[in-house]
């Protein structure tokens, strides 16, 4: 058994499915793990995935285009699909949610083994009448919070500009993506002397305190279009509708003394969709069909055609199963026999506020990915999945850590129980330690993008046999 506890970690050998040599990490003088030469590159790696994604429009791009690169053949949703076994395809929807299988060739065991994230991360909304104007010749940003953002953490921090844009082109309305080059505005903070009370009492308010300035009057009035377009190298007048946010533009960085930790935008959850997708593509299993789910909306509720909650995946499978030449009646058989790993962070230890966390199941960076349970189910793992995916980790030598939330904080929800209402399988739910979640500016361990991508690729390179409910042998 390699499980976590909260007084050590075992150092994991090399992932027999991995294909990436894993030396063993360096003491440092207080005793705990100094990541390696490699987990700094895999960790870098992730950031620059994450510049690549400023908005979930641009994430799927990123990861369509990753897919393009390693052969995989795009299933536009509106054309009849062609699927061979053997073969790997990704389709998508909204242009913001991207689904994408490789499909075995020695399938005498017919299921499914599926990773979902979401590509979206808590921000802020430019409304469709964007401009606020004065006081004085002063422009500011009209926008509206898009998920629970942590609304200080978006102060005085530049900020740029990311989403699509509904352009005219003769008689075609198209979709572009839009991301502005450099960073476009800020929300300033109130100092002290003018607010006394600003750091006993201070609560933003969303209309009032939460507008970001982009022209202190040079720009004039009614020109926020004008720079969309020139963006975009297009005419003002070509821009019917917008989904535009805003982009925290600080830079992503390594840091610590020992190169312990990473901070970056969007870790929620950009983080899982990056460690899942690595393991997605770099895993071989002829004997499953393999699928990625990177869903938008979460961080809204996922009520939407394109997230967790929509006919995506079942549409997916369903569309898979026909084309292989499968019956309805194979299709139920073969879901039964699956399961889903829903990837989306956890709460690391605030070191300031150890009290907040279960004092049974807390977590802690660099000590490898999480799993969360929850009896009121808002995580989806079970008794079954949990051991499931346990032994998984424990036959590859890879640790792994618990969480639940105190008894007396209902904690969060994510997408792994809501996909289930949809597509109803096994499912468990895992994720990266971070700090800080839903900051513009999040923290995790580097180690642990290493450990998640080794985990989630374990995963997929296993051979799941599910008995209903009743036992499962991992090959």
């Amino acid at each position: 058994m390699t499980q976590e506890s909260q007084n050590g970690t075992k150092a994991a050998p090399q992932d027999a499915h991995s294909g990436i040599a894993e030396p063993m990490p360096q003491d440092v003088r207080a005793g705990g793990i100094k990541p390696t030469p490699q987990d700094a590159r895999t960790a870098q790696e992730l950031l620059d995935f994450i510049e690549e994604c400023p908005s979930m429009f641009h994430t799927a791009s990123t990861i369509g285009k990753r897919l393009t690169a390693a052969g995989f053949t795009y299933l536009p949703e509106t054309q009849p699909w062609n699927i061979e076994q053997g073969g790997t395809y990704y389709t998508t929807r909204n242009n913001s949610s991207v689904i994408a299988f490789k499909v075995g060739t020695s399938l005498d065991n017919y299921h499914f083994q599926i990773t979902a994230s979401h590509g979206d991360s808590p921000t802020f909304k430019i409304k469709s009448n964007a401009e606020l104007t004065g006081p004085g010749e002063s422009q500011r940003l009209n926008v509206e919070v898009y998920g629970g953002a942590v609304d200080y953490t978006w102060f005085d921090r530049p900020l740029g500009i990311a989403g699509r844009v509904m352009v005219k082109n003769g008689n075609r309305v198209e979709s572009r993506l839009c991301e502005s080059a450099e960073p476009l505005a800020l929300i300033p903070s109130m100092p002290p002397h003018i607010q006394r009370d600003i750091n006993q009492q201070f609560s933003p308010n969303r209309q009032v305190d939460l507008c970001p300035l982009f022209s202190a009057g040079a720009l004039g009035k009614s020109t926020f279009d004008a720079i969309i377009a020139d963006e975009l190298g297009i005419s003002e007048s070509d821009i019917v509708a917008r989904d535009l946010f805003l982009v925290n533009r600080q830079q992503p960085c390594i840091w610590g003394a020992a190169g312990e930790f990473a901070s970056s935008p969007k870790f929620d959850d950009l983080a899982c969709a990056y460690t899942a997708l690595e393991a997605f593509l770099a895993a071989e299993n002829d004997r499953s069909i393999s699928v990625f789910a990177c869903f938008d909306n979460e961080e809204v509720g996922s009520n939407t055609k394109q997230g967790a909650m929509s006919t995506l995946l079942a549409d997916t499978l369903s569309r898979l199963n026909a084309a292989l030449g499968h019956s309805c009646e194979d299709l139920r058989c073969a879901i039964a026999k699956s399961m889903l790993v829903s990837c989306d962070n956890a709460h690391a230890v605030n070191p300031n506020h150890p009290e907040r966390f279960d004092e049974g199941n807390r977590v802690f960076l660099n000590r490898g990915i999480v799993v969360k349970e929850a009896a009121n189910q808002k995580y989806c793992t079970d008794a079954f999945s949990r051991a499931a995916f346990c032994a998984i980790c424990d036959n590859a030598e890879i640790p792994y850590q618990a969480f639940a939330n105190r008894s007396d904080s209902p904690g969060g929800s994510t997408l792994g129980n809501l996909s289930n209402t949809q597509v109803s399988m096994h499912g468990v739910d895992v994720g990266l330690p971070q700090l800080a979640m839903h900051s513009s500016f999040e923290t995790i361990g580097v180690r642990d993008v290493t450990l998640a991508t080794r985990a989630l690729k374990a995963f997929y390179n296993a051979d799941l046999r599910i008995d209903g409910a009743d036992s499962t042998e991992l090959g």
